[in-house]
Parts: structure tokens; sequence; C-alpha cells
């Protein structure tokens, strides 16, 4: 006999269904989502086992967001339930969600609860998401991480559509990043287009050598290109010219901010990356540093949660569903792009990294790119993510660092 336990988690409420093998109810109620209604939860479940002694425990509940995180650490952690052996699995929404479309019914937490409980009972869930302290601290700095570089990426994008009003064949004719500092702080100055265009080229190159301190292989050349792009660019009114100077300024800040505290947890990362034995793993592959390691192993926790390869790859997203009737075998199939897409980003980063580092994986990512007409770089891309996650399974899984494959 087996006891189930259904929890439909919300930021206030806990609701939960006490369900056995055998499909009978024993309990249903709804707590708060403090530590005081776990413990009511717990002692619900040392009550109804006490006189039972059921074969098998599992507490199940969604991932939902920040939500499940303090109740399914509580009742994973507690010492009275591990005494028990009680399973606690935190699943996919996806997974309920479709288990649900099965019965014609209300929406209710309560039938939420009791769903999840009943789904407990065919003993078709994955593996449980529950991770270690350790590796919880370092998602929240490799999450926070990837959001600052999804926002860095749009304010960027930003300023590029704001520097074509200003100067529309500017990116045309340099070959530098508009992003240095250098060319961040000429775009964002108070002086215009017009007396940029108007300054001698030993000067204007004399202030790019100043300003980038001498990085600038060819300062000449750059000022050539810049006093041309301003020649050959529209003019704007001068109202329209100074609304887009303050945009400009404003990104310009932001863009700089997130820099800075980009570097922030760069650091941070790299200082709990190291307590992770683990690690040394990962950053024995040639291309992969700090962060895309920790990227890896946050999302990850313990490989061995998971099965084999396939069943990381098929968390990460990188996975292709076989499309087959009868005779008929598809031969275009689509990423399903589901599962931990914080995961996958980290994935493929590092893929792309590695690729440029080590020559058997740019020459597989040569191979895949020159296979079809569109969308080469992105197809060779996750591919080439996919080939690494065997790499990452074998060398976590057997704790080996990593040795180029021998010329033969």
């Amino acid at each position: 006999m087996k006891l189930l336990v259904g929890i439909d988690v919300s930021s206030e409420k806990l609701d939960t269904c006490f369900l056995d093998s055998e499909d009978h109810v024993l309990l249903e109620v709804s707590l708060p989502n403090t530590i005081v209604g776990a413990s009511k939860i717990k002692e619900h479940i040392l009550r109804l086992n006490a006189s039972v002694h059921y074969d098998r425990i599992i507490v199940g509940m969604e991932a939902t967001s920040v939500y499940s995180f303090h109740p399914s650490t509580f009742l994973a952690q507690d010492d009275e339930l591990k005494a028990l052996s009680v399973e606690v699995v935190v699943m996919n929404p996806k997974a309920i969600h479709r288990f649900k479309g099965l019965f014609d019914e209300d929406k209710t937490d309560e039938i939420d609860a009791y769903r999840i409980a009943d789904f407990l009972r065919f003993d078709r869930f994955n593996v449980s998401l529950l991770k270690e302290e350790q590796y919880m601290a370092l998602q929240r700095l490799t999450r926070s991480r990837y959001q600052l570089i999804c926002q860095l990426t749009e304010m960027k994008q930003h300023f590029l559509e704001n520097l074509y009003y200003k100067c529309n064949a500017l990116t045309k004719e340099i070959d530098t990043s508009v992003f240095g500092s250098t060319m961040m702080d000429l775009l964002t100055d108070s002086m215009s287009l017009d007396e940029i265009a108007d300054m001698p080229l030993e000067e204007l190159a004399a202030f790019l050598q100043e300003k980038g301190r001498g990085r600038f292989s060819n300062p000449d050349k750059l000022a050539k290109s810049i006093s041309k792009a301003i020649r050959d660019s529209y003019r704007l009114g001068k109202v329209m010219q100074n609304s887009v100077d303050v945009v400009l300024a404003s990104y310009a800040m932001m863009i700089q901010t997130l820099r800075r505290e980009i570097k922030v947890l760069d650091n941070a990362i790299q200082n709990l990356i190291i307590t992770l034995p683990e690690s040394k793993s990962l950053l024995s592959i040639p291309g992969i540093g700090p962060v895309y390691a920790a990227g890896i192993i946050a999302e990850l926790g313990q490989v061995e949660r998971f099965e084999d390869e396939a069943k990381i790859a098929k968390y990460a997203g990188l996975y292709w569903k076989r499309k087959q009737s009868g005779n008929f075998e598809s031969e275009r199939t689509v990423m399903t792009r589901t599962g931990n897409h914080y995961l996958r980003y980290y994935l493929v980063e590092a893929a792309g990294s590695v690729m440029r580092n080590e020559p058997v994986y740019r020459e597989y990512y040569l191979k895949k790119y020159h296979e079809v007409p569109k969308h080469q770089h992105k197809r060779a891309l996750v591919l080439t993510a996919r080939k690494l996650v065997r790499m990452v399974d074998v060398l976590l899984r057997n704790h080996q660092l990593y040795a180029p494959e021998r010329s033969v």
C-alpha cells in the first residue's frame, strides 16, 4: 500500500490531498504556505503512517516558480520523514496539465491537489528536481546572470536603433564595436556630429587613442572611417537630435551599469564554483570557464539524478521528436524547446566556445553547418551542444578530466 500526497502550491496556500494506492481520499486540507503549514503536512503523514505502515510514501507538487522551493526542501530534509524513506518529487507542470486534461471537471485548488496525488499513483513521474543547497545557491547566481545578459542584449538593440537615427552609416563603415568605452564616449559626448566631422583627422585619431588608452591598432584608419560615416549620414533637426542624444546617453549608462553588475556576479560565481569538486571535470574542457561550468552544474545538480545522457538532453530541451506513421518516416523534426531553458542556454553557449577551442568539435560543427542551406549556424550550434551533453555526462558521472582525442 502506498500513501500519495498531492500538494497544489501557491504563494499563500498548500492545498493538500492524501490518497492511498486504492484511490481512496484519506484527507483534504488547505494550509498556509509557511513552515507551520508544512509542519502540519508532516504531522498528517506521520499520523496516517502510524496506523497503516505504508510500503511507500510519495509527496508530489508542481514546480511553481519560487513557491514550491520552501515546502519541498522542508519535507525532503526533515529527519523523521527521511527515516520513513519519504520521496519528495517536484514535477513539471506541463505533465500535470496534460494529465488533468483527460478529465472533464472544474479547476479548483482542491481538485488540482487530488489530481497531483492521482498522477503519483501511476508512478510515471520523472526524476525529482530537488538539489542540495550549494547547487541552489549557485543557481541563484547563474540565473541572475542570464537575466542580466538578456537585459544587456535588449539595451544594446535599443542603443543601435537610436544610433541609426543619429548616424545611420556608422555601423557600416567602422570595423570596431560601437559598444566599446571609447566609441560610447564619442557617440554620447556633448560634441555634435558636425563638430566631430570638422575635427582634423590627426586630432580625432589622437582623441581615440587617448580615450582608448592606446588599444586601437590603427587609429588613423578608424578616424577616417568615423569621419566618412558622419559625412554620409542624414542630419536630424535640433529637437529630434536632442531627444536622440538623451536616449543614447541613457542607454549607454544602463549598458555600463549592467556590465559592472555582470562582473560582480562572475566573481561570486567563480568563488562558489571552486567549492564543488565536479567543477574540475568541466573546467578541464577547452573553452569552458567558470561561468559556463557553473551554469551547467547549477541546473543539473548531481548528475546521478539522470539515468543517462539522453535524459539530460531531454531535460535541457535538446531533443527532437520522432515522427513516424506506417511506412512514413519524417525527415524534418523540430527541436522541442521544452525543459530547462537556463541549462539549454549555458550548454549552447559553452558549445560555441568549445567549438572555437577544440578541433574535434570544430570539425563536427562545420560538418553540420554544410548539411543544410538554411539556419546553418543555429542548427550546427545546437547539434554541437547535443554532442557536448554526452561529454559532460561522461566526465561528471566518472569524475574524469577531459583528454583530447589522439590523432592517428
